[in-house]
């Protein structure tokens, strides 16, 4: 039996087949999941095409998470299309460049509020207008995609902040979502090279010793372990579990230097 059969999964954050979304997708299908995609802004049009690249093309949904209409509106047309939400995949990141870089000092009020509001609020949002769906699921589970935020990495600055409160919201959401059964849970993933990954500042300095020092070993081009982790969780193998953080990354967060 596939372990997502018969699961409704909403999934964010697809833009190309590079992206650790997409993979996300691909498995799900694989693993009998119903899925729906969304996409926003100039993006709309590389997840529309994404999605025809997978096995079976999914709908794809336009939501910015910044615009409450857009939430709302997606909200009420999914309900218009499944009778219940048993899934939320959230890969959603953005900081300005001048959270980036090395420089933590450099950028301002307005640029921070922005990554956080994209990376982290973004969370909580997915969860509040899309929770009416949840409710009517008998075990529906949010999983988000995070990257280790216990220490400082070079260049990360202010996305590295943005994880670190994406971690602890995910613990409150835990406690506040309980009671409408949703779980949710994080994926601190290695690094892979997405579109993404490649405009962070010295994202190459990850490259070179991840798999170094990664018990396991670490293949930053292989999205799938990622993938089938997030797909896990979606599942009703982990029925109690919840607030949690999974690394997929090899062991390396495990060892010292």
């Amino acid at each position: 039996m596939q372990i997502l059969e018969n699961k409704k999964i909403l999934i964010t954050g697809v833009l190309t087949e590079s992206s650790l979304a997409f993979e996300i997708a691909k498995q799900a299908q694989n693993e009998g999941a119903e899925i729906i995609l969304t996409g926003a802004g100039r993006g709309l049009s590389l997840t529309k095409r994404s999605a025809k690249k997978l096995v079976k093309e999914p709908q794809v949904l336009e939501l910015d998470v910044t615009k409450p209409e857009q939430l709302n509106a997606a909200a009420t047309e999914l309900s218009q299309i499944w009778d219940r939400l048993d899934g939320i995949v959230h890969s959603i990141g953005f900081a300005p460049a001048d959270c980036l870089g090395g420089d933590i000092l450099k950028a301002n009020w307005q640029d921070v509020s922005t990554a956080l509001e994209i990376s982290t609020y973004s969370l909580k949002a997915l969860a509040q207008y899309f929770l009416p769906l949840l409710r009517l699921s008998e075990s529906s589970s949010i999983v988000g995609l995070d990257f280790d935020a216990t220490v400082a990495w070079p260049g990360y600055d202010w996305m590295g902040v943005a994880k670190a409160a994406l971690e602890s919201l995910t613990r409150y959401l835990a406690r506040d979502l309980a009671k409408d059964k949703t779980r949710i849970n994080l994926i601190a993933a290695g690094p892979i090279r997405t579109t993404a990954a490649r405009s962070i500042p010295g994202f190459e300095n990850f490259e070179e010793v991840w798999d170094k020092r990664a018990p396991l070993g670490w293949d930053i081009k292989d999205s799938l372990p990622v993938a089938k982790a997030t797909v896990a969780l979606l599942s009703d193998l982990f029925p109690a579990t919840t607030g949690e953080i999974i690394h997929v990354d090899g062991g390396y967060h495990a060892i010292g230097a």
